[in-house]
């Protein structure tokens, strides 16, 4: 009898293959105390594997960037734990397999295009010629190159996104968060960002967990996890809108 193995998808190693990326149990955020604490994250229990497809909904203030955040390493739960099982010592300790995207202005003001796309590799030990040519490749392959040399104060919010988004390509990361990207985009505009992360999710083999409030949105990812007042409910896979 012949086994069949499934290859690891493109940029994800053999051991990120056989663990999952992330892995909370009982995971839970509060800000402050007393009758001021406010449970953003309440006792979530989730996984995410390699190469999944997960959107995050629910009204603001349900807790789904709190989530996020604490998926990136960006918060420390108050309660339950987080690992990091496919990313060896989580992103602390390999921050290159781990891309953030964020709602609002992330890159900086005082840096072109081009060089907010390489910063990310120069703070991970790459050389400055050595990351500003993949700055230039991921830049080029979402079809930026004529804004290599602009500041963020000269680009639409459209482009912003998209630039950010090749930061993250730039790493080959094995998981990319994405925090409401579309949320101070036209939907028209909103639909080309989620386009572009989908297909450099695949194109890098990662797995793209974001947070929406639009179904639409939603619609285009084979999981939908729903949160309300910081619970998280986790749902079946579905059928997937082309």
């Amino acid at each position: 009898m012949t086994t069949h193995v499934t290859p690891s998808p493109v940029g994800i190693t053999p051991y990120q293959a056989a663990n999952p990326l992330v892995e909370c149990s009982q995971l839970s955020r509060t800000f402050g105390t007393g009758h001021d604490a406010v449970h953003a994250v309440r006792a979530v229990d989730c996984v995410i594997r390699v190469g999944a497809r997960v959107a995050i909904t629910g009204p603001s203030g349900s807790g789904k960037s709190t989530l996020l955040h604490l998926m990136a390493g960006l918060e420390h739960p108050t309660g339950g734990s987080i690992t990091w099982p496919g990313l060896g010592d989580g992103p602390v300790g390999h921050p290159q397999l781990l891309g953030m995207v964020f709602q609002g202005p992330s890159l900086l003001p005082a840096l072109d295009v081009v060089e907010n796309v390489a910063l990310p590799r120069i703070l991970a030990g790459q050389s400055d010629a050595h990351a500003r040519a993949e700055a230039t490749a991921a830049l080029d392959r979402l079809g930026l190159s004529q804004l290599q040399a602009k500041l963020p104060e000269e680009l639409s919010g459209g482009q912003a996104q998209r630039v950010a988004i090749a930061r993250v390509l730039a790493g080959r990361p094995a998981l990319i968060l994405a925090d409401e990207p579309t949320g101070q985009l036209d939907s028209t505009t909103g639909a080309k960002v989620i386009e572009v992360l989908l297909e450099v999710a695949a194109e890098v083999g990662a797995a793209l967990v974001i947070s929406t409030h639009d179904p639409e949105v939603a619609a285009r990812f084979e999981l939908e996890w729903s949160m309300r007042d910081g619970n998280l409910l986790l749902t079946n896979p579905k059928n997937v809108q082309p």
